[in-house]
């Protein structure tokens, strides 16, 4: 009976075949989260239902049927049989006014001097591998505000005017939103952390100082902190004695903050496992050396989201100002719908659109960076 060669041995590596075309890239994505079952498949047909039906409209008003320009009112009436787009030419004639106020033409300038600053100081301060980060912050948080404050407001120096001075009165649009917003994020995180560490303090006094101080300002609306700030508090000064109204609203702004952000450091404080408070104390560092290198790092990190909720909330919060006579972005908008010269049925829907496309970039991109924080430094629980 003839040797037959029943086995073949393989002399070499077999060449790698490449997956499935359905578990990988985009197709491998939609079969695996939008189409893996049948109730999986009918909700992603419904949602996309829900968007087309959300987003072609808006498209449609935003972008189709929009006028990009013109002089005045009549480019933005629609025409027989058209629908009424978006007026993009009335908001590029106030543009200007929506990002400086009232403030002086000629001065212009000097608001664009801050924005540079700030934007120059802030980018570096917050890529986690840029070099010189203390010098970075001193100057962002020590001399940046001076500057800022002098461009702003105008310098005189033994009666020589240096620069104009320019009533806070005048300022207006997103000038005075950034100006609220940030003054209130970079002064209530430091308050917030101090009343935080107050209400854990086992010390009665300032525990029940921080206590009394939390619970006073969270259980009062901010619209009530403004009307207290800018019409009640000068009934209770001395006479003669006045605060600028931009200056009222900043401290009031800023406390109402603290409270709140002083819960959520507190959470991340009870959240930090008693070993190591013992592990610190039993290197033999002090209180305040505790905090700053062991603790407070450890807890700021596990509330990253919920401080950066805060910061959100404050920044739309800066809209509640107009109540009160100052006219941030969006109060600069609707005042600009008295003026006749560009009254159209899209002149408000247009408006507050651009509001709307404003506040979601300064919100989205703190969002995206709180998370992109989040996993830089979630080192800690990783597998």
């Amino acid at each position: 009976m003839a040797n037959l060669d029943i086995a073949q041995v393989r002399t070499e590596e077999a060449p790698k075949l490449p997956a499935p075309v359905s578990t990988t890239g985009v197709i491998g994505w939609m079969r695996q989260n939008l189409f893996s079952s049948i109730g999986n498949t009918v909700l992603t047909v419904i949602g996309i239902y829900i968007a087309y039906s959300l987003i072609a409209p808006f498209i449609q008003f935003a972008l189709i049927d929009a006028v990009w320009t013109g002089e005045n009112r009549e480019a933005c009436l629609p025409k027989d049989g058209q629908h009424a787009g978006a007026c993009w030419a009335y908001v590029k004639a106030y543009f200007p006014q929506f990002i400086y106020g009232r403030y002086p033409t000629e001065e212009v300038w000097r608001v664009n001097i801050v924005y540079f600053l700030f934007a120059a100081l802030l980018i570096p301060l917050a890529m986690p591998s840029a070099p010189f980060k203390r010098t970075n912050a001193l100057l962002f948080l020590v001399v940046f505000p001076i500057i800022a404050y002098f461009l702003l407001t105008g310098l005189v120096i033994g009666g020589n005017v240096i620069l104009p001075v320019v009533e806070t009165a005048q300022w207006g649009g997103l000038l005075v939103t950034l100006v609220i917003a940030v003054t209130g994020i970079v002064a209530s995180l430091p308050l917030g952390i101090a009343l935080a560490l107050g209400r854990r303090s086992k010390m009665p006094i300032i525990k029940l100082v921080s206590v009394i101080f939390i619970e006073f300002w969270r259980g009062v609306p901010l619209i009530t902190v403004l009307f207290m700030s800018s019409v009640m508090l000068p009934l209770f000064l001395p006479e003669g004695v006045t605060f600028d109204k931009l200056l009222r609203v900043l401290i009031g702004v800023t406390l109402f903050s603290a409270a709140y952000m002083a819960e959520v450091v507190r959470g991340g404080l009870q959240a930090i496992p008693k070993g190591q408070y013992e592990g610190a104390m039993a290197l033999g560092l002090r209180f305040w050396p505790m905090m700053y290198l062991i603790i407070l790092p450890q807890a700021l990190k596990l509330v990253i989201p919920g401080i950066v909720n805060t910061f959100i909330g404050l920044f739309k919060d800066t809209t509640l100002v107009l109540i009160v006579g100052m006219f941030d972005l969006l109060g600069q908008i609707q005042s600009s719908f008295t003026d006749p010269t560009w009254s159209t049925p899209s002149q408000g829907h247009t408006g507050y659109l651009f509001a709307a496309i404003v506040f979601f970039v300064f919100c989205f991109g703190m969002s995206r960076y709180s998370i992109f924080m989040e996993h830089k430094l979630h080192t800690g629980h990783k597998r």
